[in-house]
């Protein structure tokens, strides 16, 4: 299946990935979370252990998704649940939970062949991690995109190394670019997964990394405030040291956003600004339950005051 990707005009604030979507799908998609019992080089010992210090999948996972189940069992109770709501519309199987591509091909082959098998499913996310890709595996994901809808998405949080290394990720900065140089060969639809707000990130290494993103090959970017949740190492390093956190206000993230946007590639789209875990596993930073679409209204109104748009600095540093 061959994807187009939306072109960016001037009168849009930034470059909305929802329009995308409207553009390439004749009717509403939703995405069904799997969780299909993959671990991660930083939590088996291949890289570290323990895993990234502010994870907690429990946060983002629905009740349907489980790796106890099959594949086809989670796509069929998540697309009960949303099928009340919207009855006519199709389905991405999004493979979520750890690192979707940390294992042999034969096993990726099967758990995303039983995913496509599935007659109400049109498409794959696969969510990944700069080191857990090669080769071998995009010549098969890319055998995938050319009759399904697919999107490989990195998780790659920052560009700074001190940063990676205090969070337990277990890569660098350069390995992110050389997956996405690589990926970029294969002309697969390639998303980037970024938290603003990490642990001892100044404002101006935050906005640093708008520049360093829009050097490289990729089409979508998921944003996401830092959350400290309960149960992680960092709501222990939270407790211990907080100086270290910038902890924002929903209005001083909303700017910092903004100020983000300005310098980021107008080419790239935005798939998110922010992330919703339930507030009773939150320990920072207290937004009073803000949700996503409450965000999108207030940063676009701001915007509009502060006559912004994104990419209105990125010509400048070319």
């Amino acid at each position: 299946m061959s994807v187009l990707i939306s072109q960016f005009f001037p009168m849009q604030l930034y470059n909305n990935y929802n329009h995308f979507f409207k553009q390439q799908f004749s009717e509403r998609v939703q995405k069904i979370a799997i969780d299909a019992g993959f671990t991660c080089p930083n939590r088996d010992g291949k890289k570290a252990f323990g895993g990234c210090t502010y994870c907690y999948n429990k946060s983002f996972n629905p009740f349907y998704c489980s790796p106890e189940k099959s594949v086809n069992q989670q796509l069929n109770e998540g697309i009960a649940f949303f099928e009340k709501k919207y009855k006519t519309q199709q389905y991405l199987a999004y493979f979520q939970a750890y690192t979707n591509t940390y294992a042999d091909l034969s096993t990726l082959k099967e758990l995303f062949s039983e995913a496509l098998s599935h007659p109400k499913v049109i498409g794959l996310v696969i969510a990944t991690r700069p080191d857990a890709i090669d080769n071998e595996k995009l010549e098969y994901i890319k055998k995938l995109a050319d009759n399904y809808f697919v999107v490989l998405e990195y998780g790659v949080e920052s560009t700074n190394d001190t940063t990676l290394q205090f969070i337990n990720r277990g890569h660098t900065h350069q390995e992110t670019v050389e997956a996405l140089n690589l990926t970029q060969k294969y002309n697969l639809q390639t998303g980037v997964h970024l938290i603003l707000g990490l642990p001892g990130e100044s404002r101006q290494e935050i906005l640093n990394q708008a520049v360093e993103l829009s050097k490289l090959p990729f089409h979508v970017l998921k944003l996401h405030q830092l959350q400290i949740l309960k149960g992680t190492k960092m709501a222990k390093q939270f407790e211990e040291n907080p100086s270290i956190f910038s902890n924002y206000t929903a209005d001083e993230f909303i700017d910092l956003t903004i100020d983000f946007l300005e310098l980021l590639n107008p080419a790239i789209m935005i798939e998110r600004f922010i992330s919703e875990s339930p507030r009773d596993m939150i320990i920072s930073p207290n937004w009073n339950g803000l949700k996503n679409f409450e965000f999108v209204a207030k940063i676009e109104k701001r915007m509009k005051m502060r006559n912004s748009f994104q990419g209105k600095f990125y010509t400048n540093l070319l």
